[in-house]
């Protein structure tokens, strides 16, 4: 295992030393195309043909039961289920804070203007199974969901080779008010939610986040069909720290991203050299530790331990590189965080770690990576509701403004438009 150590790069360099893992998806766009088109016409029969094939698992049927439910129960400790229940109400907590309170506003006397909060349907979730059951994330997605008051609620995930789901997994899906789920994973899930099947039902948008495959999927479907949460990519932290920073608390933050995924990339800017050899040689004596530690050091391949001038040019480098997960781990961490603009999530001071912020503070860790956190917000109330603006205009305000919009879409050339106003006018003024 081998990180990148850059000291002073020049910012002229930045852009090219801060480059993601590449996760190119085109490729995949022929494949996934077929994927997607037979279970637009095939429905459930060739989701049973993908479980078959790609999970090695013979189902009957692609959902769950309530048996199933009620024995993925017992098959969660009770501590497990303490912990599950405690991240839901902090998760529901901050997601409730969330909600709209909107107001009427009187633009001018008799024009009257308005938004409501309205939620989505239809809502489909997607969960990968993976090399790790990511429960977690059926509580990111779920509990908003409900919060948000979205009529139907479905998960999908795919099946071991028994043909089942883990068991926390369907426990959290069943604590956070999912409705339906369904044993199916990859670009076959996001066909069948855009599309629907005689299981599962088309649902309005999609969230969730999973391989090259389920991202290319959510690509294509985008493109007709249904909307989608965010442009997805490999995980993704960066530690900015000074010298009052604890070098194994950093070592265990870029680790913990490490172990994501081989393409995740963690990374370190600070103004401390030594600082950066002493986190250099505790990461190297923390992964010989970890259960996933092959997983974490091809990731730490595509790692970064970058030396600074200073805050200012971290701040400026940080910007640039608008990390999904950001840790300001210095001894001015409030002052800093108030110079961050582009950023997923910030975790603040030397005892906030990103796995809080992933498992139970309360935040939501589904989050924009490569570079999207420059213009995307990770997901949160807003992004299971759409707004819907109203206006009522009064006599006295048509009379008022009436004018103004004749004189602006003469302008434009669009003579409905004014007339639409001029006949109203000519009613107002024979009364």
């Amino acid at each position: 295992m081998k990180m990148e150590i850059l000291k002073y790069p020049l910012p002229a360099q930045w852009s090219g030393i801060l480059k993601r893992p590449a996760m190119d998806t085109e490729h995949l766009f022929g494949t996934v195309r077929a994927i997607i088109e037979n279970v637009r016409t095939a429905g459930d029969r060739a989701l049973l043909e993908y479980a078959a094939a790609f999970d090695n698992a013979i189902l009957e049927s692609p959902e769950v039961t309530e048996a199933e439910l009620d024995e993925a129960g017992a098959g969660v400790s009770a501590e497990l289920k303490a912990a599950l229940h405690i991240a839901k109400r902090n998760i529901e907590a901050f997601h409730s804070a969330q909600r709209l309170e909107s107001k009427k506003i009187e633009t001018m006397p008799g024009v009257t203007c308005w938004q409501k909060a309205v939620p989505i349907e239809k809502v489909g979730l997607y969960v990968p199974g993976g090399t790790a059951p990511l429960f977690s994330t059926v509580l990111m997605l779920a509990v908003p969901a409900t919060i948000a008051g979205c009529n139907e609620i479905i998960l999908c995930t795919p099946p071991d080779k028994q043909g089942k789901i883990h068991p926390a997994i369907l426990f959290a899906a069943k604590l956070a008010g999912v409705g339906k789920i369904f044993k199916v994973g990859g670009a076959q899930a996001i066909a069948a939610m855009a599309y629907g099947t005689g299981s599962i039902p088309k649902v309005y948008k999609i969230f969730g986040p999973g391989n090259r495959y389920v991202t290319a999927a959510k690509q294509l479907v985008s493109l007709h069909e249904v909307a989608i949460d965010m442009p997805a990519g490999p995980s993704e932290v960066e530690v900015l720290a000074d010298e009052t920073a604890d070098p194994a608390f950093v070592a265990a933050d870029l680790l913990s991203q490490a172990e994501h995924g081989p393409d995740s990339q963690a990374v370190l800017v600070t103004t401390s050299e030594k600082l950066l050899e002493d986190v250099r040689n505790e990461v190297e004596r923390q992964l010989i530790t970890l259960k996933r530690r092959d997983i974490a050091a091809t990731s730490l391949e595509n790692s970064k331990l970058i030396l600074v001038l200073n805050m200012e040019e971290a701040i400026e480098l940080t910007n640039i590189y608008a990390p999904e997960h950001l840790i300001i781990e210095t001894k001015d961490y409030a002052a800093l965080a108030q110079k961050i603009t582009n950023a997923g999530s910030v975790f603040l001071g030397h005892f906030t770690p990103e796995s809080a912020g992933d498992y139970a503070s309360g935040t939501n860790h589904t989050l924009p990576t490569n570079g999207y956190a420059k213009a995307y917000s990770g997901v949160n109330l807003d992004s299971f509701v759409k707004k819907i603006t109203f206006q009522e205009i009064q006599p006295q305000g048509m009379a008022l403004l009436g004018p103004t919009i004749e004189t602006m879409a003469a302008s434009e050339e669009l003579d409905a438009h004014r007339n639409a106003v001029t006949v109203r006018l000519e009613k107002i003024n024979r009364n």
